[in-house]
């Protein structure tokens, strides 16, 4: 087996994995009333096959005004979820890779337009926007409509569809659930003393700030079972003074560990549109290696991360624990499979794929990671 740090294996409560390369949740603005669509059966059937460890599903809102787009994925019905099923079940059919799925609530960067035609907000009045609820009513951007400060019933309702939708994930047979309180949606809202100015228990001090956004995971955790593992995605910095920054999610991350969480997925950025971010090949990385310094579970790196050794390096100088790929493995979805091939690692394909295996890389296929050549079928 190789000695690649990269393709050891790894293992998030009870959920083994093959490798340390992780598909990153990538929004695709192409559902409809929150359904999975023949785009998403297309878009993450070609990841599945990648050879990476796990594939998560895009942000997907637990209520639809937690939506950021009028055409974003959702778990909140009936509808939601036959769709959502559909879809896995074709994928499963042909690959084991474990999936895991991101719970978001949008806040007050809801009610937009999809990215390709501007990503302008709606008015509630418009056609195809609604009203936005957030800690404060403060808006996202000058010009912006303002958001409803979410009130106690308000409250429950978010944290009740955190837990209805990990419910309804988990009896689609999702392997991990990932809860979003990053890039500026609702629960990094609550984080960031920029977007939230609020007078009550969930406001002011650090520990206020931190209040519902532990509350939404602590609630996910109870209603899941105790096997599925349970991640969040935070970004460690807003990258404006004065704003949420790498000591408060430290602080965070602890708090995160002690309540059950099996993993933190480490990004930035995404609260203000003042955010200065300087990026660079890795630039995230040195958030992920704070993070890690404070915590004992597994940390996910992200951000600009493209090359072979440059993955390799984060992973066996101990910097993170996985690196996750969003735009790279868009543009190669492949890039498991080179890099396998480019420090001697070894990756699970389909057996359709294995007379695809170059003539000097005769160990990098294998149909399971025992060299088995049954297709994997879930059962």
């Amino acid at each position: 087996m190789s000695t690649a740090a990269l393709f050891e294996p790894i293992t998030v409560r009870d959920l083994n994995l093959s490798n340390r390369i992780v598909i990153a949740p990538m929004c695709q603005y192409s559902a409809e009333e929150g359904c999975m669509s023949d785009w998403h059966l297309i878009h993450l059937g070609k990841l599945a096959l990648s050879g990476a460890a796990l594939l998560t599903i895009e942000a997907t809102a637990v209520v639809p005004e937690g939506r950021i787009t009028y055409a974003d994925l959702g778990l909140w019905n009936e509808q939601t979820y036959t769709a959502m099923g559909l879809v896995l079940e074709s994928i499963r059919r042909w690959t084991d890779i474990p999936i895991g799925i991101q719970l978001s609530h949008a806040g007050r960067k809801a009610s937009t337009e999809v990215p390709w035609k501007g990503g302008r907000q709606f008015a509630p009045t418009d056609g195809l926007g609604w009203p936005t609820f957030a800690p404060s009513p403060l808006p996202y951007a000058d010009g912006q409509s303002e958001p409803r400060a979410l009130d106690r019933d308000g409250l429950s309702r978010v944290r009740q569809g955190f837990v209805s939708a990990a419910v309804r994930a988990v009896k689609l047979g999702i392997d991990l659930i990932q809860i979003h309180a990053a890039h500026g949606y609702l629960l990094h809202q609550f984080l960031s003393p920029l977007s939230n100015h609020r007078t009550d228990e969930y406001g002011g001090s650090l520990a206020n700030r931190m209040r519902f956004p532990l509350e939404v995971f602590d609630a996910v955790r109870e209603a899941v079972p105790g096997k599925v593992p349970v991640s969040v995605r935070l970004s460690a910095t807003d990258w404006v003074a004065g704003g949420w920054d790498i000591e408060q999610s430290q602080e965070f991350a602890v708090k995160l560990q002690d309540r059950g969480c099996d993993a933190l997925h480490v990004t930035s950025g995404g609260l203000h549109p003042a955010q200065r971010i300087a990026a660079r090949p890795g630039y995230q990385v040195p958030f992920a290696r704070s993070v890690k310094q404070a915590v004992t579970i597994p940390v996910v790196a992200v951000g600009l991360i493209t090359g072979f050794d440059q993955a390799e390096a984060i992973i066996s100088t101990g910097d993170a624990d996985m690196i996750a790929l969003a735009r790279t493995i868009l543009y190669d979805p492949n890039w498991p499979w080179h890099a396998a091939a480019h420090l001697g690692g070894r990756v699970k394909v389909p057996p359709q794929y294995m007379r695809s295996q170059p003539s000097r890389h005769r160990d990098l296929f294998a149909t399971d990671l025992n060299g088995a050549s049954n297709p994997s079928k879930r059962p």
